[in-house]
């Protein structure tokens, strides 16, 4: 059995489009964060874009997991930003706007996650 399953409903398929959206967000960072670690840059990048990528795939299995991860991300992000420049709303804007506006999205998601792992977990325990 796949751990990927077509969605049936709208919230569903913005669910999925959220979590290919999150996924295209993740690698880059990934990629770059290690580019940049290598010349002695920060970490953050590639442990966000870990977390991130992984958060993407697990909302894209219906995990809610997945959902759960990408806003403990993002809460982490908003605690490296205000380290990093204090409260400068013009030097936090660039660092949070776009994770915490995803994170809105994937807040939203959660109770079609949840839906979708129940659903899961009873057509696997009425197939045992």
């Amino acid at each position: 059995m796949s751990a990927f399953t077509a969605p049936q409903t709208a919230g569903g398929w913005a669910t999925l489009a959220l979590a290919v959206v999150i996924i295209a967000l993740g690698l880059p960072l990934v990629y770059m964060g290690a580019e940049l670690a290598f010349l002695g840059g920060s970490w953050y990048y590639i442990i966000v874009g870990l977390a991130v990528t992984a958060a993407g795939v697990l909302m894209a299995m219906g995990r809610v997991a997945g959902g759960m991860l990408y806003l403990a991300a993002v809460a982490f992000t908003w605690l490296w930003a205000l380290w990093e420049v204090g409260f400068d709303g013009w030097g936090l804007l660039p660092r949070v706007f776009g994770p915490t506006l995803l994170a809105i999205g994937v807040a939203l998601s959660l109770p079609v996650l949840r839906r979708a792992q129940n659903a899961r977990t009873t057509s696997v325990r009425e197939i045992a």
